[in-house]
């Protein structure tokens, strides 16, 4: 059987992405000139990957919601800070990882909130929310599902963010150097890290 977290990726192709990101670099360049309709496209198209980017990294509902929208927020008032040569993904992916980042910091701050309160990883499961296992072959599928989110927010967060940025959303290791402000080499290590106590804790799925 496949581990587990091989299925993360999806099939878009690369002639698909090169669009996406000629389309998004142009959009930017209308809003760093001030375009307000061309911010509202990005808006229309961004703000929900960078809540689920986010809250692959924080595991609060909340706090993605509120981070997702100060990313936006951001990206207006850092408008002219994006460089023409630049890919938008990994700087509007940069932006919100920076503020995952300081609000997981800002937590681990607070002596009377533990982590484990705070995140809402481990204290549902996916049919609860109104879906119903259909069988033991959907059950079976969202114990397993569950089980890979939480081995993911076990893992450090240096190590979840890389893995989260390659798996989930498809980034080059040279887009995620860039994201996180690192070396290739250290985000070719922190994915095979990650993988690697990833198998360790879904053994018993493999």
């Amino acid at each position: 059987m496949a581990p587990a977290y091989d299925s993360f990726r999806s099939a878009r192709t690369e002639e698909e992405s090169l669009a996406e990101a000629r389309e998004d670099a142009a959009l930017m360049m209308r809003v760093r000139a001030g375009d307000e309709a061309a911010f509202a496209a990005l808006l229309a198209g961004w703000e929900l990957p960078v809540k689920r980017l986010i809250a692959r990294i924080v595991f609060n509902a909340s706090d993605a919601e509120d981070l997702a929208q100060e990313t936006m927020v951001r990206v207006w008032s850092q408008r002219e800070k994006f460089r023409p040569e630049a890919a938008f993904r990994p700087w509007i992916f940069s932006i919100a990882v920076n503020l995952a980042r300081n609000r997981l910091r800002w937590w681990r701050r607070r002596p009377n909130v533990s982590l484990d309160a705070w995140s809402e990883t481990g204290h549902e499961r996916p049919w609860q929310a109104g879906e119903r296992p259909n069988g033991a072959g959907d059950l079976e599928r969202a114990e397993r599902a569950a089980a890979v989110r939480d081995a993911v927010a076990a893992l450090p967060v240096e190590l979840r963010e890389a893995l989260v940025l390659f798996e989930y959303e498809e980034l080059t290791q040279a887009e995620i150097a860039a994201t996180l402000g690192c070396t290739v080499k250290a985000v070719e290590s922190r994915v095979a890290r990650a993988r690697e106590k990833l198998r360790g804790a879904l053994r018993a799925w493999l």
